[in-house]
């Protein structure tokens, strides 16, 4: 049974302890910003950082399972680093810091603060490099590691139950509603084949040294599914010539496209409340609820 995580560093240090790991309570920072697990990077005593993740919830260790063996599967494949868990426990996983910088953090007021131009065409290449190994990936390779692995029909299947699940616990604005069903009846939008997807390739999961991507973290979303899923972020945020230079890159290692790839990936942005809905039914939080129902009807705030 998972406990509230520690948030004061002496609780941490006892904690970090009980598994092995002697670590400087000085030295111990902690991050709060994510949903399934709080954060802390830690020194031990030898020198070296640690990250440590301490679960929020019972339902994160299920999935953290089947990270760990998908994490071993995908390292040989890619040039960039992933976590190497070292130790994994129901209070705590930890493995040695990754080279490199978080492209995204938030500061003390919660703002984010970017690593590296959002136009920058270092960061787009190397992205375009990254998603072409990822996406080479054999789904055979990993599909022992516990991940879904979904067919085309079953990408869309999955996001019809997802609004009907949602549409039955919340008031979903009709603007929202009618633009969700309106994409996954047009098969323009949709590719015709599947691919092992990181899922929420992000700047705060990527790690750069200076603006390339050195190391990807959080691989909790990956599945077998739509490629447009690692791909979605940058077509939001960065300037249209700068996600071409990604995909133009991806093409260029053997990467596979459709002609309505960046349509689809604005259309998938547009769920983001539904993401926020199905989770906040996950934990059962007020608080989540609260937030998914100002996302999804706005209206009625």
């Amino acid at each position: 049974m998972v406990d509230t995580p520690p948030a004061d560093a002496a609780s941490i240090r006892d904690l970090a302890a009980e598994h092995g790991l002697d670590v400087d309570e000085s030295s111990i920072i902690v991050n709060d910003a994510g949903l399934d697990f709080r954060v802390a990077i830690a020194r031990t005593t030898d020198g070296r950082t640690w990250v440590v993740r301490m679960p929020r919830r019972q339902d994160v260790l299920e999935r953290a399972a089947v990270e760990e063996r998908l994490l071993r599967a995908v390292a040989p494949h890619l040039s960039a680093h992933v976590p190497d868990w070292r130790i994994v426990s129901e209070q705590l996983i930890a493995y040695p810091l990754l080279p490199g910088k978080p492209g995204l953090a938030l500061d003390d007021s919660g703002s984010p603060v970017w690593a590296y131009d959002i136009a920058s065409s270092t960061y787009a290449t190397s992205l375009g490099d990254l998603l072409s190994e990822l996406h080479s990936i054999d789904a055979s390779e990993v599909r022992a590691t516990g991940i879904e692995v979904r067919t085309p029909s079953d990408v869309r299947e999955k996001w019809r139950a997802d609004i009907d699940t949602v549409s039955a616990e919340f008031e979903i604005a009709q603007s929202l509603s009618s633009r969700w069903h309106a994409w996954l009846a047009d098969d323009t939008f949709w590719p015709d084949w599947s691919v092992l997807t990181h899922g929420e390739i992000y700047p705060a999961h990527t790690l750069l040294e200076g603006e390339r991507i050195t190391g990807v973290l959080d691989w909790t979303t990956a599945e077998v599914g739509d490629p447009a899923r690692d791909f979605m972020v940058q077509q939001a945020f960065a300037p249209p010539e700068t996600f071409d230079l990604t995909v133009r890159r991806y093409i260029e290692n053997g990467g596979r496209v459709w002609p309505r790839l960046a349509d689809h990936c604005a259309e998938m942005f547009a769920t983001s409340p539904l993401g926020y809905g199905l989770f906040a039914l996950m934990t059962g939080e007020h608080e989540h609820r609260n937030t998914a129902e100002a996302l999804l009807n706005p209206a009625s705030q």
